[in-house]
């Protein structure tokens, strides 16, 4: 039976709680084999390589999340926290996924450790951000989404984007449940989702866990979704609202990214797709994360050498907005050369534009499409010598999936 939850954007049903967003731990690129949600992404190749770039040397910091990322059904008193090795944190943030809460911590008087100040909510997803350094000042990040413990034989089904949120017109609806659903039915008639543009939105699921909802093309700038849950007479409803459009277009071939804002051009960047061996997605992404650093690793993906160490470990590559599970990412690049953006197409499998290190310089390509970019815009990529069609599930991939087909794919149709 289903019943509403009525804290966050949960719709309750039957035992357990559900995994967050994978975090960010590879140098996020299209790694076809991959299935953990991390890529590989632009090289260097060895770490020697990545000396002679420009990358700069990892850090000796190792960062620890507790209970770990993807973990659900943690407790409201923990364990959970983050503690660091060979180093010491310089800042940790916890937030709450759907309202963007931060959540009071404490660090400890030495800086190896960090933790909560009370307990969590219940049925409630988090993200922890942390950042450390070791003794030589280099720096190291890590980051995890968790969720908490459902009420008691309950489990949750998370609404996403979040009420009251602001995004871009390729956003669909999810809602997303921690165990397999056997009746889809039953549980997606009780689940509405309209928009004040009269677009018809119809529901689709992409596996026994993932319901999405979307129209025919993108949402209508400036409108309102309304989402309505409703059982035995109780009704929940979370809204958000569209933004302008932004349709990014990367040509793979010419090297070059197109930025449309409300059907007009208002800015062409030369960019490095995937190369050859480890080409770049063809089809519709859509951004779904945004991360001003993040650490890459090579390793996460099984990109190694012969002696087993990482194909690279960068541990902050800046203006990163990830645009597959599977580890597609579009960042900025510091330790490419100039003769590279534009001309050759050199990564496993991300689309890098122009940045410095640390992303301090907002002239610079990367730090522009990353500042005028939001969550649910949407970038396509053609041209690529990819074979492999992407799949709707592989992120908020939703609109690569023929309109015929989604609709006629519902339970409910």
């Amino acid at each position: 039976m289903i019943t509403l939850f009525t804290q966050r954007t949960g719709l309750v049903a039957t035992a357990g709680v559900l995994g967050g967003v994978l975090a960010v731990t590879a140098l996020g690129g299209t790694s076809h084999a991959a299935t953990g949600g991390n890529g590989a992404g632009d090289r260097p190749g060895s770490q020697a390589q990545a000396a002679q770039t420009g990358a700069p040397e990892a850090s000796d910091a190792r960062i620890q999340i507790t209970p770990g990322q993807g973990a659900y059904g943690v407790g409201t008193t923990g364990p959970v926290g983050v503690t660091v090795s060979d180093g010491k944190l310089t800042k940790v943030t916890m937030t709450a996924v759907a309202t963007g809460t931060e959540i009071p911590g404490t660090l400890s008087a030495d800086g190896t450790s960090w933790k909560p100040n009370g307990p969590l909510e219940r049925a409630t997803k988090y993200q922890i951000a942390a950042e450390a350094q070791d003794a030589e000042g280099r720096s190291a990040t890590g980051n995890a989404t968790i969720s908490t413990v459902s009420p008691a034989n309950d489990f949750i089904g998370h609404v996403s984007p979040g009420n009251g949120s602001t995004v871009g017109v390729g956003m669909p609806v999810t809602v997303t449940f921690d165990k397999a659903i056997t009746d889809k039915a039953a549980v997606q008639s009780e689940i509405q989702v309209s928009s004040s543009s009269g677009q018809q939105v119809a529901g689709h699921w992409l596996n026994a866990h993932r319901l999405d909802f979307r129209p025919e093309k993108y949402w209508k700038p400036g409108s309102t979704v309304t989402v309505t849950l409703s059982r035995d007479g109780v009704r929940k409803t979370v809204t958000f609202k569209i933004g302008r459009s932004q349709v990014s277009t990367v040509d793979a071939r010419t090297k070059k990214m197109t930025v449309v804002r409300d059907g007009k051009t208002i800015k062409t960047i030369p960019i490095s797709s995937g190369s050859t061996e480890h080409p770049t997605y063809n089809g519709q992404m859509v951004i779904s994360e945004k991360f001003r650093q993040i650490h890459m690793n090579g390793a996460s993906v099984g990109l190694t050498d012969k002696d087993g160490k990482p194909a690279y470990d960068i541990e902050a590559v800046p203006h990163a907005m990830r645009l597959t599970d599977s580890g597609t990412f579009i960042h900025g690049n510091y330790w490419g050369t100039d003769s590279v953006f534009g001309k050759v197409n050199t990564s496993h499998g991300c689309v890098g534009l122009k940045d410095v290190r640390g992303g301090g310089d907002g002239r610079l390509p990367a730090a522009w499409f990353f500042d005028n970019s939001m969550i649910g815009d949407v970038v396509i990529v053609k041209n690529s010598s990819d074979k492999t069609a992407l799949a709707p599930d592989n992120g908020l991939s939703d609109w690569n999936m023929p309109w015929s087909e989604w609709v006629g794919g519902s339970p409910t149709h």
